[in-house]
């Protein structure tokens, strides 16, 4: 087969994989399978990733940036891993609204700071510091990670790359003030989903932090050929890890000194 027909069927196999998760999420309906050979690098997952943008007719309000855990770190060549999260499912946390999620599929909870850029238009950020020019505005928050592949997660981090990186929206919280960007190490994270506490942290177990992960996704986008837009939130990582929620759960992430944002599961 020649080389052109090798891209061309690796391109039909990524429209296949990614027009089979647009219609599910589309329609809430899970998927038993994944929908064709699995990704086993990046670029294949990215790829796939970014047919399923093609394909839908949502506006991308934010990204978020989850974290590749060893030895699959090494073997990908990034500790780090990014999904888009759409506009229409972006918005304030409210404990009476309950947020979907797809029944039968995977669903998780993580407590977040989230970032809004304010890219600078110079040249890309490459440590925490450099990445704190391009954010106006912390919140803290949670992450509602959910696909309708149950096993996203378990088949490895280039299948949740391939279904819009296990991202079902984003629940924004308070405002951190900004005397505080410096130091949200010390803050302590905790989660509690129906009354019982799951996890418990502190952003400084997250490899260079919420600021870092601003950078990584910068970079990203930019070998994607997707410019950076001022507005967009970047949820930063799990703070106190991925935590399975089920519909009808109720979730609180706390950040000590800064407040707490709930979360009903639908």
């Amino acid at each position: 087969m020649a080389d052109e027909d090798k891209i061309g069927a690796v391109l039909c196999e990524a429209r296949d994989i990614a027009s089979a998760f647009v219609a599910a999420r589309r329609s809430g309906a899970a998927i038993s399978r994944y929908p064709g050979p699995l990704p086993h690098d990046l670029a294949s997952a990215y790829a796939i990733q970014d047919c399923a943008l093609s394909l839908w007719e949502r506006d991308i309000g934010g990204w978020k940036v989850g974290r590749i855990h060893p030895p699959r770190d090494g073997e990908l060549g990034a500790d780090r891993l990014v999904g888009p999260a759409f506009s229409d499912a972006i918005m304030a946390a409210d404990p009476a609204v309950p947020f979907p999620v797809f029944h039968g599929g995977f669903a998780a909870a993580e407590a977040e700071f989230m970032l809004r850029l304010a890219p600078t238009g110079g040249p890309l950020p490459r440590t925490p510091e450099e990445a704190m020019a391009w954010v106006d505005e912390v919140r803290i928050g949670i992450e509602i990670a959910s696909s309708p592949y149950a096993r996203i997660n378990a088949d490895g981090p280039c299948v949740t790359v391939s279904d819009h990186g296990n991202n079902a929206g984003l629940l924004l919280g308070a405002t951190v003030p900004r005397a505080q960007w410096d130091a949200l190490d010390a803050v302590e994270v905790t989660l509690a989903i129906d009354g019982a506490e799951v996890g418990r942290a502190t952003t400084a177990t997250m490899l260079n932090g919420p600021f870092g992960a601003v950078a990584f996704l910068l970079d990203n986008l930019t070998r994607r050929g997707i410019a950076p837009k001022a507005g967009w939130w970047v949820s930063s990582g799990a703070i106190t890890g991925v935590h399975a929620v089920s519909p009808g759960a109720k979730v609180i992430a706390g950040f000590a000194g800064l407040g707490s944002v709930e979360a009903l599961i639908g």
